[in-house]
């Protein structure tokens, strides 16, 4: 037995809630499923994507210890068309690397782009 079904939810920490909250909801389409402000440093929205996992962006002046810095997170997003997907974020002003096709080496054939998030944030769309 595998004691992980699935990933649900990652969360996100930024710098800037209004400006990553346009990026991940109008560049790429997420939706906002909730948006919690106790005040601009006490902030969190969460975002739905197709299939039932989460994003939740994070704006928080309460972490104990060091919490995570912006810029230092990367993730996989799948996409069944990975040409539209390229074009469309290309459209809303998103600058996404080249299209690649060896996301997991020489001859995999599973295509792939980078772009990154106003924080700094990797994401990476793939198609297999």
């Amino acid at each position: 037995m595998t004691v992980v079904n699935q990933l649900t939810m990652v969360s996100v920490v930024v710098s800037d809630m209004k400006r990553a909250k346009e990026f991940y909801a109008e560049k790429l389409g997420l939706e906002v499923a909730t948006d919690y402000r106790q005040n601009d440093d006490n902030w969190w929205v969460t975002l739905t994507l197709p299939g039932g996992a989460s994003i939740t962006l994070a704006r928080s002046s309460t972490t104990s210890n060091e919490p995570p810095k912006p810029g230092t997170l990367g993730f996989y997003l799948s996409t069944s068309d990975i040409a539209a997907a390229h074009k469309e974020l290309n459209e809303k002003g998103v600058k996404p690397s080249e299209i690649q096709d060896n996301l997991y080496g020489p001859g995999s054939g599973v295509k792939f782009f980078q772009l990154q998030d106003p924080d700094g944030n990797q994401v990476t769309f793939a198609q297999e």
